[in-house]
């Protein structure tokens, strides 16, 4: 059966229409993109795709991104983005786990997968004419495995279907009002959730726009968006408050809206807004809720300090550990009710374990913590445990301290997240060294920087004899958040 997916929303587009603008190139109409997504399409074809096959990208912001993404819809495969700037270990894990058909990468990151043995594809030789009918597929067939960092030590892949990408661009684009005059700036990146649910696809189902800065620059941002026609915006609070730590300069962008996430103090709210002549509205939503549960409105009754309100048709329960709701006022886990594969992910891939513990009971269980208020509004209490949040990045302190344990001279470790004024926070690891040794802080860093994403590296190691448990065995992690002034 057919349905609609990213590409068939291009295809219906009025054709003259912009679509897309990569800073520093020519506008690409949605005549041309979907002339461009067809000989991608094409030629993935030509590589061995078939429906149901993964494609693998690891590309920064660019127009070829776009292309793969759609061409994979067209063809009935499943786009597999990843950064790319992982590590070899990382990388690694993702193509063990969803073993895709090729990937499609360039620089330093198609050198290291070439490394590691797997089929490369040039972002340029996806480049020509051609074309291949479209697949037939159901709304709810994957599109997409998003990567995201848990409170596990690997990440796990979230399945996205063709109905969830229209779910959310569709509850964005109402809750925005977002035109066929809007133009989304696209700065954060694409293999990320946010770019591709908030910004693209509410651009897709509307016929709108979006203007991509191949990566994200706190002193050009607001140069940037005004240079290319920007009406709306999307970022988290660390790059907020990194563009107000650069001063003003002439011909910032006007924006009617911005999206963003996680906390800002009202005089940094207040001087984005009035900088920028825009609307901050914070969100809250995972990877795994697909549609952001909360959404603060778009009006003079946003709150800053607030996640806002569940969006219309969408139930959020605040439960206790007894799983029961907890009554206004008092903190509850935000727990999402939902249809896999509709309004909530899928599933976790090739994963029924941690798909029947976060999916299974028709809840899906975030491990966030929040409060709600006599208006209805959410306040975000606390993140889940071990996650640490970096610049918007999200890192899974177990995958920290399985990268750290494995060095000789540790004997056993801790990861948390600590306040940091510009990143949010920052990622402290606790040592006990093994006995016999002596490491040095140099020497641990050293070692995760060759297994580990730059954004995931340790930010200073402490070095302890043995770390705090409680009496059966726990790591207290909470005492060795004081170890930092």
């Amino acid at each position: 059966m057919t349905t609609e997916t990213t590409a068939a929303l291009v295809a219906a587009a009025p054709p003259d229409a912009v679509f897309s603008i990569v800073d520093g190139g020519a506008p690409v109409t949605y005549g041309e993109q979907h002339r461009r997504l067809r000989a991608t399409a094409a030629r993935l074809a030509s590589l061995g795709v078939r429906p149901g096959d993964r494609v693998h990208v690891s590309l920064p912001n660019c127009q070829e991104f776009l292309d793969v993404w759609f061409a994979t819809a067209h063809l009935g495969a499943i786009l597999l983005p990843t950064n790319p700037r992982s590590a070899a270990d990382e990388y690694a894990h993702v193509l063990t786990d969803a073993e895709p058909r090729v990937s499609i990468a360039d620089g330093e990151a198609a050198s290291v997968l070439e490394a590691l043995g797997h089929h490369v594809v040039q972002p340029a030789a996806l480049a020509g004419d051609g074309d291949v009918p479209a697949a037939d597929v159901s709304p709810t067939d994957p599109a997409a495995i998003l990567y995201t960092s848990g409170t596990t030590s690997r990440p796990k892949g979230v399945v996205i279907t063709h109905a969830n990408y229209l779910a959310v661009g569709r509850a964005v684009a109402d809750h925005l009002s977002v035109t066929a005059a809007d133009r989304w700036f696209v700065a954060l990146p694409l293999f990320h959730a946010n770019a591709q649910y908030y910004c693209t696809m509410s651009a897709l189902v509307r016929g709108a726009s979006v203007a991509v800065a191949p990566r994200f620059s706190a002193s050009r941002w607001g140069i940037q968006a005004a240079r290319l026609g920007a009406t709306l915006g999307s970022l988290f609070a660390a790059p907020i408050r990194m563009i107000l730590a650069n001063p003003p300069a002439d011909g910032e962008a006007v924006l009617r809206t911005v999206l963003f996430a996680q906390n800002l103090s009202a005089r940094q709210a207040t001087e984005f807004e009035r900088r920028f002549a825009t609307r901050l509205v914070q969100l809250y939503g995972m990877t795994e809720t697909v549609l952001p549960p909360t959404m603060n409105p778009d009006s003079a009754d946003r709150r800053w300090d607030s996640i806002g309100r569940p969006l219309p048709g969408v139930e959020v329960l605040l439960t206790g550990e007894d799983g029961q709701p907890v009554p206004d006022g008092q903190t509850g886990e935000i727990r999402v009710r939902g249809v896999p594969g509709e309004t909530i992910a899928a599933g976790y891939w090739r994963n029924p374990e941690a798909t029947a513990a976060t999916f299974g009971d028709g809840l899906l269980h975030t491990g966030d913590l929040a409060r709600r208020d006599a208006d209805g509004f959410l306040y975000f209490v606390d993140r889940a445990k071990d996650m640490i949040k970096r610049s918007g990045e999200n890192i899974s302190a177990g995958e920290v301290e399985r990268v750290a344990g494995e060095h000789p001279a540790v004997a056993e470790c801790a990861a948390v997240g600590v306040p940091d004024p510009v990143h949010d926070e920052a990622v402290l690891l606790v040592v006990v060294p093994a006995p016999g040794t002596n490491p040095g802080a140099e020497e641990i860093l050293a070692w995760c920087r060759e297994r580990l994403a730059a954004f995931k590296v340790p930010s200073r190691v402490h070095f302890l004899p043995a770390l705090p448990r409680t009496s059966v065995g726990k790591i207290r992690k909470t005492e060795l958040r004081t170890l930092v002034p």
